[in-house]
């Protein structure tokens, strides 16, 4: 596919990523399914979050529920989550570059943020869904829901649009298909996994990525 980065305004350039199987090496909160859930309950409502049939907050939501969880056994499983291995280059080369660097995740701020204070990221912006823990129990909320739209727990397009200064170029990383809607508004997508299927089924612009190490030495092409 043709890329459209020789649009870019550098000046006015904001990048965004995803961060399962994007930033992070794995699926974080799918990890959490197999280690800490009671019994396989939480596979139905996989299911029916693939069929469309509940939205990824219900079913996060349920999925949550059926987990024996607490702060500590949570953050001992999270300090083990490693980040693709060239995401802290990359991330430097884009402060080297002052272009604005945005997390957009469909998973829960308090998983992304031990994960990057542990592998030592820091002052990086992440916009998620929020979760606590108030008396030994998970206390989740969701700020960032679309109330007009049931499939995403996490508007990852109205952050987007929000956090983007008015005639900015967009670039988006990404794998998801929490990822589809607002890498539609991105004047580049790096894409790989549904996001990649979603864009090449509906021949939209895009570059294939298997891991950052590919986003980096393209942007270093482009960008210097």
């Amino acid at each position: 596919m043709i890329d459209k980065d020789s649009r870019l305004n550098l000046k006015k350039c904001v990048i965004f990523f995803d961060f399962d199987n994007t930033i992070a090496t794995c699926d974080v909160f799918d990890n959490m399914l197999l280690l800490f859930s009671r019994d396989d309950r939480w596979m139905e409502l996989e299911k029916r979050w693939k069929s469309g049939r509940i939205g990824s907050k219900t079913c996060m939501e349920g999925q949550l529920r059926g987990m024996d969880l607490d702060k500590r056994s949570l953050d001992a499983y999270l300090s083990k989550i490693k980040l693709d291995p060239s995401f802290k280059e990359l991330y430097k080369f884009l402060q080297t570059k002052k272009i604005k660097i945005v997390v957009l995740s469909d998973n829960f701020d308090y998983i992304l943020n031990q994960i990057l204070r542990i592998n030592k990221v820091k002052k990086l912006k992440v916009l998620a869904n929020k979760l606590s823990f108030s008396r030994g129990k998970v206390v989740t909320d969701y700020p960032f829901k679309n109330k007009d739209c049931q499939i995403c727990a996490h508007c990852k397009t109205k952050n987007l649009m929000a956090v983007s200064p008015q005639g900015a170029s967009i670039i988006y990383v990404g794998d998801g298909s929490s990822d589809i809607c607002p890498a539609r508004r991105a004047h580049l997508v790096f894409a790989k996994d549904n996001l990649l299927k979603y864009f090449k089924d509906n021949k939209l612009e895009h570059i294939v990525f298997h891991n950052l190490k590919e986003v980096l030495n393209h942007l270093k092409r482009k960008l210097t």
